[in-house]
């Protein structure tokens, strides 16, 4: 029964933006009220073939009323996906052909390479007028490839194409589409649960519900594979769970008995795990044995929050809740983690979301971190060194003093100009900044959340974009078709 209500909330959401296009408030009341109705209405037990009659016949009236709207093609999703590129897999590109091996294999940056691309890129983008490209042959290309197209244009998302209510009551701190993936999805919730859910075949449905913690859920990560996820609850254990049957694999109990904050995967290493704890302390956990790594332990001045590597694995940035942001190196052969920067953002600020990208866009690779400090602004630093040393580049305001609230690069290097970045919000909207425009830089804002926006995800080709808020949805938003 609530997969009715939802596809009838999801095609009332799509033709939303031809109702009353002058007063975007009332739009938003609509789709809210919309919502509350039908999910009491889905509690009353109404017979199922009824309500798949009403759906048939409200999206029958709607198409009379506004016109037919087009579904996505799967062609145009194939294209989209086969003419971009994934930026971190960018990570060791070189321009020059003559820098690869024989067969044209990609070789791996240099240690230094960091803080020399931070001073070349620095150099042009002052050189540059404001909003033009970086002037390679890859930048005019792929602007060439893209027609023009706006940023503007490219993440126009709109309309809802499903929303699961699976943890209605209970915040949904995390949720993240899987690697490579255009219909597979999972989040954690503070209920204790896990949902992995897929959008494809229609209509979409929680594959599975992960059972296990014994208290709320505060963090997840899909191994690289996407057969395995890791977890961390405030019950004090990390949990490796198999995503096809929803087992629990492994528990490992911290040994500190303390709250497990967040976790990330090593990249270059799916067997060791980074977790953060309320007592300040980092540790590098091998999931086959279940054991800490030797060295690989590290403590921070407050509870950690937020943890990312960089595509290569080589350097870890962590976040607390005093406002500062550590970096280490990681030693790839034994797991070890050396100490090596800290950068106070706003001293007693959490800072609960750190984002790392090699390339921002495809116009200039750019190692950039996205964070968000409850500081009611979006933060983006520029990757200055191979130490991880961060320099302010833009910041970009949004309301957040203290939820834990969280954004995200966009997965693809774009074929237009500008770049892309997307962040929840405590105002219960969704934004969409664009990093190069110095004025008006937000591109897109989605409404219809009842609660603050505490993450936003993208799947693999940019076509759909999720979100989940304090109230326990979680919303799918398809890109409009032009």
């Amino acid at each position: 029964m609530a997969a009715v209500w939802q596809q009838v909330l999801a095609v009332d959401a799509r033709y939303n933006a031809y109702r009353t296009p002058t007063f975007p408030q009332f739009r938003t009341q609509y789709i809210r009220r919309r919502s509350q109705l039908l999910r009491e209405n889905a509690k009353c037990g109404f017979e199922p073939g009824l309500r798949r009659q009403y759906l048939r016949l409200r999206s029958q009236l709607l198409a009379l009323r506004y016109g037919p709207l087009s579904e996505q093609s799967s062609f145009r999703a194939s294209s989209v996906r086969s003419s971009r590129t994934t930026l971190d897999r960018m990570e060791d590109f070189e321009e020059d052909p003559r820098a690869q091996g024989a067969r044209g294999h990609r070789r791996s940056v240099s240690r230094g390479s960091y803080q020399l691309q931070a001073q070349m890129n620095r150099a042009v983008y002052d050189e540059r007028p404001p909003g033009s490209l970086v002037p390679t042959s890859v930048a005019e290309a792929s602007r060439a490839m893209a027609g023009d197209t706006t940023l503007s244009e490219n993440y126009a998302f709109a309309g809802m194409h499903h929303i699961f209510d699976q943890h209605v009551d209970s915040a949904v701190p995390r949720l993240q589409f899987a690697n490579d993936d255009k219909h597979l999805l999972a989040c954690c919730s503070l209920d204790g649960t896990l949902s992995i859910m897929t959008l494809s075949p229609p209509p979409p449905s929680v594959k599975v519900t992960l059972k296990g913690h014994g208290g709320p859920v505060t963090d997840f990560a899909w191994s690289l594979s996407n057969d395995i996820i890791v977890s961390t609850s405030l019950d004090g254990t990390l949990r490796i769970w198999n995503t096809e049957d929803g087992r629990c694999i492994r528990e490992v109990r911290d040994p500190e008995s303390s709250e497990l904050l967040c976790c990330t995967f090593q990249p270059m290493n799916n067997n060791l795990t980074v977790v953060g704890n309320s007592k300040h302390h980092l540790q590098v956990v091998n999931i086959s044995t279940g054991k800490k790594v030797k060295g690989g332990s590290s403590k921070l001045t407050g509870r950690v929050l937020s943890l990312s590597f960089d595509a290569p694995g080589r350097i870890l940035w962590a976040g607390d809740d005093r406002g500062s942001i550590f970096s280490f190196l990681f030693d790839m052969a034994t797991g070890k983690l050396t100490k090596a920067k800290r950068l106070v953002v706003s001293e007693g600020s959490s800072i609960c979301s750190i984002s790392a990208r090699s390339w921002i866009s495809r116009e200039a690779r750019d190692p950039s971190l996205l964070v968000n400090a409850c500081v009611n602004k979006l933060l983006l630093y520029r990757v200055v060194d191979n130490e991880g040393t961060l320099q302010l580049k833009r910041s970009f305001p949004i309301q957040h003093g203290s939820q834990l609230v969280h954004s995200i690069f966009c997965p693809l290097m774009s074929f237009r100009q500008g770049a892309c970045v997307v962040t929840g919000s405590e105002d219960a909207c969704v934004y969409f900044f664009d990093v190069e425009r110095n004025t008006k830089a937000i591109v897109n804002k989605l409404q219809g959340h009842g609660g603050p926006v505490l993450d936003v995800s993208f799947n693999c080709d940019e076509s759909l974009l999720a979100s989940a808020d304090s109230t326990g949805m979680v919303i799918i938003w398809r890109r409009e078709q032009k």
